[in-house]
């Protein structure tokens, strides 16, 4: 029998080394199963969303302080040194547009005038003393516990602690005057969990991040693994700005204002449940957290815990995603 020509054979050449090449033999990749990719997932986005630190903002969120605390203390300083001045509630809802004590009177006095006692020699040291002043008069509030922690923060912090979970206090205020609060009002055992970033630290006061992105470098930290907590809108923008998720805790003076960019936005911390905010809430407002969720959220201000089927949406701009 006359033997085939090579060419008559090549088809049947090139199907076997095809079936050869794509047999499983062959190939050296794993196709893990359905169950087994999303447990691998599923570990990943855990690993993510381990919450590293939560960064407390002070006046408003570890105590309602402004318009009974800081406010007074202006008052009876204003007072003390024959300066006739009295800043109403209203008043000082609108200067606290302005980061800062000292520069929260300067904006004012730029606004009305500088009073008689405030000539232009030596005027920004005076209103250094003056704001010295405030704050003493204030840690005297403090220490006559004429104001008292909101509801919650103690809740959050000793679980922060037990989970080992790292806490620090970013704010605009006297470093004297925050350190004061949280010993004060936490107790000396809590307040060493604490480091402190306060007053003068940094040169732009929030709504700069400035304060938050000296205590990212100073603590080592993931950014992607802190929440920041605030009341105010110029300190949910420095938190915005800092590129860390926030929470926002709605204080006497802030009801109204606009927390656009916010992850979330309570009422309060709280103390009792079903709704407070735990380590597990901050968690869920991490990047890997939110990346993971295969349910449309919102990515502006969501009221409550995100997960939870009765979570609220307030209407600030944004937009919806998986």
């Amino acid at each position: 029998m006359a033997s085939s020509s090579p060419l008559l054979l090549l088809p049947f050449i090139l199907a076997a080394g095809l079936c050869a090449a794509f047999s499983p033999a062959a190939t050296t990749s794993t196709v893990l199963p359905p169950s087994a990719a999303a447990s691998r997932r599923s570990t990943s986005l855990a690993a993510a969303a381990e919450l590293e630190a939560i960064l407390f903002d002070c006046d408003g969120v570890l105590a309602d302080t402004e318009r009974d605390g800081h406010r007074l203390a202006f008052n009876r300083a204003f007072a003390r040194s024959q300066i006739d001045e009295e800043w109403s509630v209203e008043r000082y809802g609108k200067l606290l547009e302005t980061g800062g004590g000292k520069e929260r009177m300067i904006a004012h006095w730029e606004e009305v005038g500088f009073p008689s006692a405030m000539p232009i020699l030596g005027r920004y040291e005076k209103v250094a003393n003056l704001h010295a002043a405030k704050t003493t008069i204030f840690n005297e509030l403090i220490d006559e516990g004429a104001i008292p922690l909101r509801s919650g923060v103690l809740r959050l912090v000793d679980e922060a602690i037990e989970r080992g979970v790292r806490l620090a206090v970013c704010s605009t205020s006297n470093e004297r005057a925050v350190s004061n609060l949280v010993s004060t009002l936490m107790g000396p055992e809590r307040a060493d969990k604490f480091q402190i970033f306060a007053g003068d630290v940094v040169p732009n006061k929030k709504p700069s991040p400035d304060i938050y992105l000296l205590a990212l470098e100073t603590m080592d930290l993931d950014k992607d693994r802190c929440v920041i907590i605030e009341d105010s809108h110029i300190g949910c923008r420095a938190a915005v700005a800092s590129g860390v998720s926030c929470l926002v805790t709605k204080s006497s003076y802030t009801v109204n204002e606009d927390f656009t960019g916010a992850k979330m936005i309570v009422d309060e911390l709280g103390d009792d449940k079903p709704g407070v905010v735990t380590v597990s809430t901050l968690e869920s407002l991490l990047p890997g957290a939110l990346e993971g969720s295969r349910t449309k959220s919102w990515a502006g201000a969501r009221y409550v815990d995100p997960y939870l089927a009765t979570r609220r949406a307030y209407p600030t701009p944004s937009s919806w995603h998986e």
